[in-house]
Formats: structure tokens, sequence, C-alpha cells
């Protein structure tokens, strides 16, 4: 967002009672298995978020810019209103910051997932079978006692959930201006570590034997025998949302990377929550103490990216269910859309608009008798950035006072 229209926006800010609940479904923007089919949303059974679609608006978002395929990091930066070019955080940050690992100026972080390769190095399968957390965690034993770091190093090796790890190295002079290691296709070897540029070159040599030393002591497991990494970064603090919004926010997450998401911007973040009844349930017992909440669900993006279709359609039909729970709440504004697109067709993230759906007693209505990305695409919301969709969930909760005579 433009730092002018930031400034305003300071200067427009009201406190009052209203709250805002938004409810991201990763990768929930999808696309047709075959030419004129339904896409995932349109194929699933939602009663519940049609029903509400005929009282609400609906639209689309373009998570960071025409044609750009995001991360997850930067596509809910902008849904948090922050430009993701301007804030553009490393992976690896944002993993650390989801475990509550405390990160120091002298520290460049990065994701791994545990990967699996052939006998000839080549990549079978980028996230190891999706292994489950404890099977990670015995893995990141092998590598931690195997692991011999240079002299003035000190590297860290975490846990984070399923395939998916932290490596942090620790040093004086190191930069996280590197090259992921992840090729994102199968077939080919892991790429090697490489600086952007001459002040990174120390650090990427650094990388490369860790990768080197990795793959010798997990080469008798049939899974996970590598580590592919991304996100390489040095963790600098952002503005807060309070700062920014003047809201008081309250972040529901079962993944830790969506959890360092919010801790970035200053939300307050749940104790852990392994289901989305304790989601729910964690949303009711803290509504009256905060007034902006962000609710994570992850399985949209996880069966997408798996190009699963069928449960892809089921994890939207879970979706659908939570609603009514939510709405019990009667928040003032409630808002679900995306981070980004997944459709099983690509398995992957894609450039996609993301479907919106905004509810509040002041919202036009969009007419729709669907949820869809079809009938998002004639709603009266437009097409608009993701960065601007902050401002307008401040504006229905009536957080915004005139600007000008």
């Amino acid at each position: 967002m433009d730092e002018g229209v930031m400034g305003v926006l300071k200067e427009l800010l009201e406190q009052n009672d209203s709250k805002i609940i938004l409810l991201v479904a990763d990768g929930l923007g999808g696309l047709p298995m075959t030419p004129g089919g339904p896409t995932e949303l349109e194929a699933a059974h939602t009663p519940c978020l049609d029903a509400l679609a005929t009282i609400s608006s609906l639209g689309l978002l373009e998570p960071v810019g025409p044609g750009i395929t995001p991360g997850s990091g930067p596509a809910h930066l902008a849904l948090f209103g922050y430009d993701p070019f301007r804030y553009n955080i490393g992976r690896g940050v944002l993993e650390g910051l989801g475990i509550d690992f405390q990160l120091t100026p002298r520290d460049v972080a990065a994701r791994f997932n545990f990967a699996t390769v052939d006998h000839s190095g080549r990549l079978v399968d980028r996230r190891a079978g999706r292994i489950s957390t404890e099977e990670n965690e015995r893995r990141v034993k092998k590598l931690r006692a195997g692991i011999t770091p240079p002299k003035g190093i000190e590297i860290f090796i975490e846990t984070v959930k399923e395939h998916r790890g932290l490596v942090v190295l620790r040093g004086d002079g190191l930069c996280g201006e590197i090259h992921d290691t992840d090729p994102q296709g199968l077939g080919v070897p892991a790429l090697p570590a490489r600086a952007v540029d001459s002040k990174a070159e120390k650090t990427a040599a650094i990388v490369n034997t860790l990768i080197s030393q990795a793959a010798s002591i997990l080469k008798d497991e049939e899974k996970g025998n590598m580590i592919l990494l991304r996100g390489f970064a040095k963790h600098e603090p952002l503005p807060t949302m309070r700062e920014r919004y003047g809201v008081h926010a309250f972040a529901i997450a079962q993944y830790p990377m969506y959890r360092g998401l919010a801790r970035l911007v200053g939300m307050t973040v749940a104790p852990h929550t392994a289901s989305t009844d304790e989601d729910i349930r964690m949303l009711t017992g803290n509504f009256p103490q905060y007034d902006f909440f962000y609710l994570h669900f992850k399985k949209t993006d996880s069966r997408g990216e798996d190009g699963d279709f069928a449960a892809k359609v089921a994890a939207i039909e879970e979706l659908d269910k939570m609603i009514p729970e939510i709405l019990q709440l009667k928040p003032s504004v409630f808002a679900l859309t995306a981070d980004h697109s997944t459709p099983c067709a690509l398995a992957m993230h894609s450039w996609h608009p993301v479907p919106l759906l905004l509810h509040s007693p002041f919202c036009r209505l969009s007419g729709a008798k669907r949820f869809s990305e079809r009938n998002c695409a004639g709603g009266p919301l437009g097409l608009r950035p993701s960065v601007h969709l902050l401002p307008i969930l401040l504006a229905h909760a009536r957080k915004l006072m005139k600007f000008g005579a």
C-alpha cells in the first residue's frame, strides 16, 4: 500500500467495539480438471457459504500482482495490509518465529523440507511422502548428532511439522541473500546454494557443506534422505498491526509458519491447536478480549498441492461446516478469502486471483446463489489487490472516519 495512503489511513483510525474475523482458507482458489468442468469450490457442497453469499459482498483479490505466483509469506502479508514487495520476509524467519525460536541479529534462517532422492540423487518426492512429525524428529536428531559446523559457526536444526524443518546458522558475517536449493520439480537433483551477491558467498559455502553432510547422514533412509532449503533470511522487525491499523489482533493457526507470520505483525498467537473444533473453541474463548481475529485453515492448500481434487473438495466441505459456529459469535465483519490459489490441476500455488466473501450490515449484496470463483468474478467488490482488504474491513467495521471536509 502506498505510504501516503497509509499515513492518511492512520489519521482516520477510530476505536470502537466492532469485531472483525478474517478466515483464510489457504490455497482455496482452484481450476477445472477438464475444460468446462467445475473448480474444487464449485464441486463442493457448501450450503452454509452459499446461503451467506446471498447476503454478502463477493469479489476477487489479486494476491501480489498480475501473473505473479506468490509464496504464502508475501500473500499473507498482503492480506494483513503490508506491501509484499516492501516487506519481503524469508520463509526461514517465519518458520523460526512460528516455533518460538529466538532469532538473533547474527542468524540466517532457512526453511527446509525433508525430501527423497533416488540412487542417482534425483528428486522423486519433494516432501518425503509428508512424513509424520515423529519421523521428522528422529531424522533431526540424526542430523544434530552428525553435522560438524565450521569454526566460529553454530548450526541449529529444528523440527517444525511433518516434513518441514528449520535450519539456523549463527555467526559473524553471515548473509541471507542466497538462492533456494529446491528446484520445484522432480527428476532433477537438488540445486546448490548460490549467493545472490558476493556478500553471501561465505554463507552459501557453509550451506553447501551442511547439505553434503546431511545427504551422507540420511542416505540410509527410505524416505527423507535429502533436505531442500528455501527462504534464507535475517530477521528484521515489522511495524505491528496495532501501530498501522489500530487493531488488537489474535491469531489461530495450526501450522508454525502462519503462527510466525501473525507474530511478525504483532498479533497475539493462540496456543497450538490440532483440529478445527479446537480452533473454534479458541476463537470463542478469546472473542471478548480482541477486535481482530485471523483464523487459518490449511487443508485446502495441502490437498491442492497433492493434486487430489476429491480431497480438496472434502476440505472445502469441512470448512463450510465451520461457518455457523463462527457466525454465532456475531462479528461486526466476517471475511473469507485465501492467500493464494492452489489448483489441483497444477498441484502448486498459482497466479490466479482468489475468491473473497465479505459479510457486514453495510456491504453491498452480490445477489449470488453460490460462493464460487465465477460468482466472485461478477461481485460488487470487483478485482482488488489483497493489500487493500484490511482498509475495506476497517471501513465496514466503522473504524475509519471521513477523509477531508
